[in-house]
């Protein structure tokens, strides 16, 4: 594979006027260090004004890769290149928060549960004109994914899931394990004013600890976490985290146009389209039949959280085999 093709170079700063003057869907450079560089587009929505980036040919069947917490979209362009050699459209967008991806009104609170991204999603594929698509997500992005596959099945050709991730907002909270707890220690420091300065003031050091607690067997370089760490001095960065985090534990309120959603996803409603689930080391395969009724398969993929970027040819090659077991059941 052409090495430039997977790399994505740019700098801090954040995508101005300008570029959104050149309308929904324009294609531009959010910012360049080397004639080596992959264009972002843009795409306006009810709410926000997305950055994307689109590989392969607008033609071709559409894959919409989604990234979670603290990633961004470079965490998914290894994959989108494979699709796209092989004849897909990848589409990776920046979740709302997260470099290019601003608010389109900017005074309007930084909100991010999980009913929310999920819309952002569906108004995405509206905004971009893709009728019917596949998903693959993980952290945020795969809880978006499993929320759109929940309420939008008609839409959603196959889910490739790292897990069932939706969560119940309404009831009052469960106990947890120790452990659980323990790996949760950056949910309950956000919910907290020293949380919210530490973000603030220490963003990109909490992260990189994030990064190496997740995937310790991942040797992923300084430059390479530094690229990503760039989509955190988005302005509405901490606040779309804090949202997230302090809501899910009901310590902020969420949008009064998601309360409905949020009670029906309260329930941990079954997920149907055609479903391919990956699991990372040791894989716990056990809730998999009964939350995903389409599931074709469950793998075991050697890796840590950002298993996308760790086992790019893995995932891909997943999203590949769900897509062509589709295709043939249509043929057949």
């Amino acid at each position: 594979m052409d090495q430039s093709r997977r790399t994505f170079v740019r700098t801090t700063g954040m995508v101005g006027a300008a570029a959104l003057a050149a309308g929904p869907g324009a294609s531009f450079a959010w910012a360049q260090t080397s004639t080596n560089q992959q264009a972002v587009k843009m795409a306006q929505t009810p709410w926000l004004n997305i950055g994307y980036e689109d590989l392969g040919s607008s033609s071709s069947f559409p894959v919409i890769l989604l990234h979670g917490f603290p990633y961004d979209a470079l965490a998914w362009h290894d994959v989108g290149v494979i699709l796209a050699d092989e004849g897909y459209r990848a589409v990776i967008p920046y979740l709302r928060g997260y470099g290019p991806t601003t608010f389109r009104d900017p005074t309007a609170p930084g909100t991010a549960e999980q009913a929310a991204i999920a819309q952002d999603v569906i108004d995405l594929a509206d905004a971009v004109g893709l009728r019917r698509f596949a998903l693959a997500g993980f952290d945020w992005g795969n809880r978006a994914a499993c929320i759109a596959s929940v309420l939008h099945p008609d839409r959603v050709a196959g889910f490739v899931s790292t897990g069932y991730s939706i969560q119940n907002v309404i009831d009052q909270a469960r106990a947890r394990s120790a452990q659980s707890v323990r790996r949760a220690w950056y949910q309950w420091y956000f919910n907290t004013e020293q949380g919210r300065i530490g973000l603030e003031t220490n963003r990109r050091a909490i992260c990189r600890l994030l990064w190496d607690e997740w995937s310790p067997t991942w040797n992923f370089s300084d430059e390479t976490y530094n690229r990503t760490a760039d989509s955190f001095e988005n302005p509405k960065w901490v606040e779309v985290v804090l949202h997230s985090y302090r809501h899910r534990h009901r310590n902020a309120p969420g949008e009064t146009r998601f309360l409905d959603i949020e009670r029906q996803l309260a329930e941990r409603p079954q997920i149907t389209v055609p479903s391919m689930v990956l699991h990372g080391e040791p894989g716990d395969f056990s809730g998999d039949r009964e939350l995903f009724t389409g599931l074709v398969e469950s793998r075991l993929v050697e890796a840590g959280h950002a298993m996308p970027s760790q086992r790019s040819e893995a995932v891909a090659q997943a999203i590949m085999d769900l897509l062509g077991t589709q295709a043939r059941r249509r043929g057949s």
